[in-house]
């Protein structure tokens, strides 16, 4: 096992790794900006050092500070979170190189499933489930053109290095498809660097299911279930949860049994998501993501995994504690994604925290790095924390996610609570009758009223 970890990352996450470290009796290095400085994972860390300012870049995205800390402090491994360089086969490549375990997949691993293209070709080849669509990328107009009436309108372009939507345009015909290419390869230089796009069809009203997986790497893997991460805005998740509302066992059986397999063949190492829209009872396989994610805790509540743990012990060479036999689902599990957000028009609210108060009582967990007085910085991402809330079935885990989200308060910045009090009220929501369009036509139609 591991003697000390750096944990490259901030806010909610790096709390939750250092968690996971103490309990496993390793002691933790916490990096921070400038700006993160008071941060609470900076806090309780064993050791802290500054990376750098503010800007991410010259900070968490900084390798050689993060390399330096490791030196300093005497660091044995490095878990990178999610986001930031947590899906950066270089990085996980440079820490190997100089005598550091990197706390997730192979180098390899991340590469291949971060270039889409190549990623929906490996999952043909493992039978995974895919859309339909080119086989490789678009090079100029006419190409699109011809695949696009071969697989049939509406199509989506998509950035090859893509991720959070950005470089993904829908053309419904021959006469959008020119601009929609345009677009999406314009969004994509700017934001990626790579220009790549490629075509799928585009399904008018499908759920987003992605499977949980873990392996150790060696050839064993397994599936943790699933999660439907189907309310979303602006190709962002804001709510999650396990089981979905759309699937019965036996098809969550089976594509779970379809992922674990192909992680088998692959051998892949450490905790991944694969993630398929569903429709008509089809799943249609869009990406993998090689890190834990945002919305682990739902599945940990499910099926009783630490996912976390998980990840540390693999990387440090120990087999997968669990074999599929030993995964039981029970209950029901919901997330929400707290942000310092204006609840209806969404913008950004950072600044000081005059209030904290996070609810309790059984069946709930609050992930959140938030404290009272504390300074939500506008350098990055506007996550404040996540509301966790498990129980015996669907509806007695809304209603614990209603009693809860009414206890929460945080006072002095914008959230999103309003948001979520006004979902867990609406009928669709409560049915489970909804797919990734859903939010965002209720958004657009005044479902949230402006002032709360």
């Amino acid at each position: 096992m591991f003697d000390k970890i750096l944990i490259a990352n901030r806010g909610e996450i790096a709390l939750r790794v250092l968690r996971a470290a103490k309990e496993l009796g390793i002691a933790t290095v916490a990096v921070h900006s400038t700006a993160d400085a008071d941060a609470m994972h900076v806090k309780l860390a064993d050791e802290s050092v500054c990376i750098g300012p503010p800007a991410a870049r010259e900070s968490y995205l900084n390798i050689p500070a993060l390399l330096s800390a490791c030196e300093i402090t005497g660091a044995d491994a490095v878990h990178p979170g999610y986001g930031f360089l947590s899906e950066n086969a270089r990085f996980a490549e440079i820490v190997s190189e100089h005598g550091l375990t990197f706390i997730g997949p192979k180098a390899e691993h991340i590469r291949l499933m971060g270039d889409k293209i190549e990623a929906k070709a490996t999952a043909k080849r493992l039978g995974i489930p895919c859309v339909p669509g080119s086989d490789g990328p678009i090079t100029d107009d006419k190409e699109g053109a011809k695949v696009a009436a071969k697989i049939g309108y509406p199509v989506l372009v998509k950035a090859a290095s893509g991720g959070g939507g950005r470089g993904m345009k829908v053309a419904r015909s021959e006469a959008e498809l020119h601009s929609a290419l345009a677009t999406a390869r314009a969004e994509a230089k700017a934001a990626f660097g790579d220009d790549t796009v490629y075509l799928e069809k585009y399904l008018d009203k499908p759920r987003h299911i992605e499977i949980q997986v873990f392996g150790d790497g060696k050839g064993q893997a397994i599936h943790l279930g699933e999660r439907d991460c189907s309310l979303q805005r602006r190709h962002q998740k804001v709510w999650e949860e396990s089981p979905s509302p759309a699937l019965n066992d036996e098809q969550r059986a089976e594509i779970g049994e379809i992922c674990a397999n192909a992680m088998r063949e692959l051998k892949y190492a450490g905790a991944g998501t694969i993630e398929f829209l569903y429709e008509n009872g089809a799943f249609y396989f869009i990406e993998m993501n090689t890190r834990i994610q945002v919305e682990h805790p739902v599945t940990e509540a499910v099926t009783g995994v630490d996912l976390v743990s998980e990840q540390i012990r693999v990387a440090a060479g120990s087999p997968l504690s669990l074999r599929q036999e030993d995964i039981w689902f029970w209950g029901h599990a919901i997330e929400c994604r707290v942000n310092a957000e204006h609840p209806s028009s969404f913008r950004p609210s950072p600044g000081r925290i005059a209030y904290y108060h996070p609810p309790g009582g059984v069946g709930v967990r609050v992930d959140s790095s938030a404290y009272q007085g504390y300074t939500i910085p506008p350098n990055y991402d506007s996550l404040i924390g996540k509301l966790i809330v498990h129980g015996r079935n669907r509806t007695e885990a809304l209603m614990r996610l209603r009693r809860s989200l009414d206890e929460f308060i945080i006072d002095g910045v914008d959230t999103t609570l309003p948001l979520f009090r006004t979902l867990v009220r609406n009928a669709d929501v409560q049915n489970g009758v909804y797919d990734i369009h859903w939010l965002e036509h209720f958004l657009a139609t005044g479902g949230i009223e402006p002032s709360f």
